[in-house]
Order: structure tokens, then C-alpha cells, then sequence
């Protein structure tokens, strides 16, 4: 459903920032939009460091952001990519169909709150549009399907009423249980302070505490019944049920920051950001000429094959060696990739990290997630049913084997897609011995049941493209997803990028990426745990920020993520 969340109200005359909300906190409430929008840049490098060689292990988003902000500073970075630049922005075209038909098969629609992200995406020149969510302003219709019955409806207000009623009781849950106005007011208005007085007291509280185990706490969802239809139909984007065992905190990150709201795409498909920061070269740039690129930093104007041995090499220097068989040494290297790949596809010395992070790479818990598109002629489900009035198919949320169904068109005269199916974890597993073909068949059969009248299959005009994320090679898993408990762990690897601390021999290796992030699953986390390892590497080799521009380390010590005790 739309967003069911309370709006922050501001008492009549009240002054308030009016820059959009941001992913920025609540644990680490860092202004990253502001920090790449000052005229002072990201900060420098001393002149004696420039043209040294950083590698760079991972060529998605947030690996793109870090070795393009490290090329503007002067340094050259090496970019290691085991399949294929665009990481979880994977933007696939149909067999036999026209390539400007596209699939996401990863991230596919960003919130306005990715305030760093659409940083990436303006100067790229991308341009974005709605992305028809249930129930969203841009969305036809959509039909809810529950128990074999089904409703039709343009507004939550065409529902019948126990779904107003689910609505209000998820307003009224977040209300007692985790003050959301009064957080989700000092974001907005990016009042650090009353953040972290707020926060630190949930975190204590909710830590060990399940999503599910938070509704059950709550007088508003006494009724089993209103719990399972949350479960079912959720908010914004649609059933959150397989979310019921994560940590409440995962889920507070996302409402706060309405993270779930008014979603867009990137027209063209995701995958054009990281590619276009791959060609780009930017306007400002230190020690390399003008037009200088990352693809021209690159022999062949590739990135380097699969990294398959990290070791470390008298202290702080990093050996890599990737699957042509070539070792090189690093004075610092950032890691983006998926953090299991550290146990498992790369052999790595044990001397890389602290064993605490360690531990905290081991204990991530990973999403499953699957996807099914089918390219059709036209988006035929605009077609009226002459009997109703009703559009002939809609957006539709479902506890049928599809769960969520999306309809996306590029015009009335144009072929289109569906994505069939879009299911998480156990709904997820259920696809995953099944071929694409098969899949559809049985997508095709739940539809059926729910639009007896409509003949998807005729309007098909090439063959499927899935993936199941967790039996993809090099990830293993969709995102990061903290359990109960596991603050402590993100903890760590998040302010992994802090080395002055770290034992002697333990620094010059980086963690980024959204698994690292607090807002794992989204890009924004993605590129705020970019640019913190950019300032890391900064400071690895004796740079600094602007006074006018302190960047996250800088000011770390004021919005530090609260530290629970271990004993």
C-alpha cells in the first residue's frame, strides 16, 4: 500500500529546513548531499601521492562512486570485476526484442530520501520517473488478492475497510513503540542533536527485538488477523512478512527516512549510472589530464578479472591477485563487493581484518530475492473491461505463489514489461530449483486465477529473464538484513573506514557497499559507504578536507553510531 506512516506536522509559523529529507541517519547522521555539494570537493591528497595505484575490489555502484572520487583526487585506481561492471544495478534486455526494452533485475526504484544518489544520477544527466508502486499516485490501479478474494482500487479508500484499519494500527505501532514523528521530524530537519538522544535509547530497547515481536508489542495489532494482513500487503512497496524476522531497527531506518515512499526509476535502466561514471570524466580533476576517464585509466578500457587472493604484505600493504593469475601491491585497496565473498570465492589471509570484524562478516545475514520479467507488444492491462469499467490487469499484491506483480510501460503504442513475480526469502527459495520457463508457467497459472478473463501468454513476445539472487556466483544473496542482535556487528564494519584506532598491520583495506551501510538493499547506503571509505583513503595517505567541507571522519566523534556494551 502507499505509505500508511504519519507525517511530521510543523506548528503554524514554525521555521524549518527545507532541504529533502535524507537516508543520512539515524545512526550516522552525516549530511553526505551537502558534503558533495560544496564547492571544496571531497578534500586532497599531498602532490607526492598522486598517480599511486589504490585497488578498487568490485565495479558496482558504490565501488564506480569510490574510484571515481579517488581519480578526481589524483590517485588511480584499479578496478577488479568478476562478471560484469553494475553489480546490483543489473539492467537486463529481452532475446530477439528491442533493446530499449528493459528488465531491473536488481535496484529498480529510489526514494527521494537517496539525497547522495540522486547527487550520482544529475550528474550523470540520467533522467527518472514514478514508479508504479501499489497503490502510488502514477499507478493505474491495483488489486489485492488475499485468500481468494480480491479488490480492486485506484486509492486506499477503495478498499474495504479492515486495510484502513491495518493502516492506521501501523501509524499508531510506530507511534508508541518507536516515536516516529519526533524522529522522523528531526531528520527532516537534520537536527543531529534530538537524533541521537532518540536513537540511542531505541537502539538499547529494540536491539533484540524482531520486527514481528515489535507488532506483536503493540496494542494496535493485537488482531492476529490485522497482523497477517500487514504481513501481506504491508506498506509502500508492498508485503513485508518475509521481513517479520530482522531486527525492528532494520525496519525503523526505512519508515524514518521514508525510504519507501514516492519511488522512481532511472529511465533506460539502473545500470547506466555505473557505466556512465566508468566513461565520465569529470570537469574538475587533480594530476591526470583533462578527459581523463576511468576506462581510460584501464588497459582495454576494462576493469581488471575476478579477484581470487587478498593477502597483506609488509603491514599495511595489500597483495591481490585476480583470475588472470597477475599479483599486484597495494598500499590501500576498498573492498565493495559482497562481504561473503571474503569466506568463500576469494582466499583470503586471516590477517586482513580484526578478528571481531571477522565475526562480523561471518554473521551477516543475507535476503533471497527473485525476479521473473516477460516482454508483451503493448501494456495491454490499460485496456477497459467493458463489463466493470476496471482496467483489464493492475498492479497486484498477492499471498498466491506471485506475491507482487508490476506493470511497466514506455507509452500506449510501445512493447512493455511485467515483472510476473517479485518475492523475498522463503517466498524466493520456493523458485529457485525451477528454470525460467517453468517459473512463468506457474506465474501465469496464479495470474489466471486472479484475471480469469485476461490472456496474459498472447500478449507475450520473447522468451523470460530471472534471476535468484542467492544462486548468483559472486553475491550469494540479495542484501543485508541485521537480525536481532546484530547491531553491534554492523557496527563495526560501517566504522571499518575509521583505521587510526586499528592495530598496527590491520589498515589499508576499506569496506563499502550497501551491505555496510545502515540502509543495506538501497543505493544510497551503497554511496555513503563510498565516500566514507574515499575519506579513509584520503587520510591513509596523509590528505585532508577542507576546513569549509569536514567530511565523515572529520566529525565522527560528534554523531559516532551509539556503541553497546559487549559484557
Amino acid at each position: 500500500m502507499t505509505s500508511t506512516v504519519p507525517t511530521a506536522v510543523h506548528p503554524a509559523g514554525e521555521e524549518t529546513d527545507r532541504r529533502p529529507i535524507t537516508m543520512f541517519g539515524p545512526d550516522f547522521p552525516f549530511a553526505y548531499d551537502d558534503y558533495l555539494a560544496h564547492a571544496a570537493g571531497l578534500g586532497q591528497i599531498p602532490a607526492t601521492e598522486h598517480g599511486t595505484e589504490v585497488a578498487v575490489v568490485g565495479g558496482g555502484l558504490s565501488g564506480l562512486v569510490t574510484a571515481y572520487e579517488l581519480m578526481k583526487m589524483g590517485l588511480k585506481p584499479v578496478v577488479y570485476e568478476a562478471d560484469r561492471i553494475g553489480g546490483r544495478l543489473r539492467t537486463e534486455t529481452f532475446p530477439g526484442c528491442d533493446p530499449a526494452l528493459t528488465a531491473e533485475m536488481g535496484a529498480m526504484r529510489f526514494p527521494p530520501s537517496s539525497t547522495a544518489l540522486r547527487h550520482y544520477i544529475d550528474l550523470t544527466g540520467l533522467a527518472t520517473r514514478p514508479f508504479p508502486n501499489p497503490l502510488a499516485p502514477g499507478t493505474p490501479s491495483t488489486v489485492v488478492d488475499l485468500k481468494g478474494e480480491s479488490h480492486y482500487a485506484r486509492t486506499i479508500d477503495d478498499l474495504p475497510q479492515v486495510y484502513r484499519d491495518v493502516a492506521a494500527a501501523w501509524a499508531d505501532c510506530l507511534e508508541e513503540g518507536a516515536d516516529f514523528s519526533a524522529m522522523n521530524r528531526a531528520i527532516r530537519e537534520r537536527d543531529v542533536p534530538r537524533i541521537r538522544e532518540l536513537w540511542a535509547g531505541l537502539v538499547e530497547r529494540l536491539d533484540n527485538q524482531t520486527f514481528y515481536g515489535f507488532l506483536c508489542d503493540s496494542a494496535a495489532f493485537r488482531s492476529f488477523r490485522h497482523r497477517e494482513i500487514f504481513g501481506q500487503v504491508g506498506f509502500g512497496t508492498g508485503g513485508w512478512d518475509t521481513d517479520f524476522p530482522n531486527s525492528i531497527l532494520e525496519i525503523l531506518r526505512v519508515v524514518y527516512t521514508e525510504a519507501d515512499d514516492d519511488h522512481h526509476g532511472i529511465v533506460g535502466g539502473s545500470r547506466q549510472l555505473p557505466l556512465r561514471l566508468w566513461d565520465r570524466a569529470p570537469g574538475k580533476i587533480l594530476h591526470w589530464a583533462h578527459g581523463t576517464s576511468l576506462a581510460a585509466l584501464h588497459d582495454g578500457g576494462a576493469p581488471r578479472p575476478a579477484v581470487t587472493r587478498l593477502a597483506r604484505a609488509d603491514g599495511e600493504r595489500i597483495t591481490v591477485t585476480d583470475a588472470s593469475g597477475d599479483v599486484r601491491t597495494y598500499r590501500a585497496a576498498v573492498f565493495t563487493a559482497q562481504s561473503w565473498m571474503l569466506l568463500s570465492k576469494i582466499d583470503c589471509a586471516d590477517e586482513l581484518l580484526p578478528i571481531d570484524h571477522w565475526t562480523a562478516v561471518e554473521r551477516t545475514h543475507y535476503m533471497a530475492s527473485s525476479k521473473l520479467f516477460v516482454p508483451v507488444d503493448r501494456p495491454f492491462w490499460l485496456d477497459r473491461d467493458e463489463r466493470t469499467g476496471r482496467d483489464a490487469m493492475s498492479m497486484t499484491l498477492t499471498d498466491r505463489m506471485t506475491r507482487g506483480t508490476y506493470l511497466l510501460d514506455d507509452g500506449p503504442d510501445r512493447p512493455a514489461a511485467i515483472c510476473l513475480s517479485y518475492t523475498w526469502c522463503d517466498d524466493s527459495l520456493k523458485w529457485l530449483p525451477l528454470p525460467a520457463e517453468e517459473r512463468m508457467e506457474v506465474m501465469l497459472k496464479s495470474l489466471g486465477e486472479i484475471y480469469p478473463g485476461v490472456d496474459i501468454r498472447k500478449h507475450v513476445i520473447g522468451p523470460p529473464v530471472t534471476v535468484s539472487w542467492e544462486d548468483e556466483p559472486y553475491f550469494m544473496g540479495a542484501f543485508k538484513a541485521n537480525l536481532p542482535g546484530h547491531y553491534r556487528y554492523q557496527r563495526r564494519l560501517f566504522t571499518h573506514f575509521m583505521q587510526e584506532g586499528l592495530p598496527a598491520g590491520k589498515r589499508g583495506l576499506f569496506l563499502a557497499g550497501d551491505d555496510i551501510s545502515w540502509t543495506a538493499g538501497w543505493a544510497e547506503g551503497a554511496v555513503q559507504t563510498a565516500l566514507n571509505a574515499v575519506w579513509g583513503v584520503m587520510r591513509h595517505f596523509g590528505g585532508a578536507t577542507d576546513p569549509a567541507n569536514p567530511g565523515p571522519g572529520d566529525v565522527f566523534d560528534a554523531i559516532a553510531p551509539v556503541e553497546l556494551p559487549e559484557d
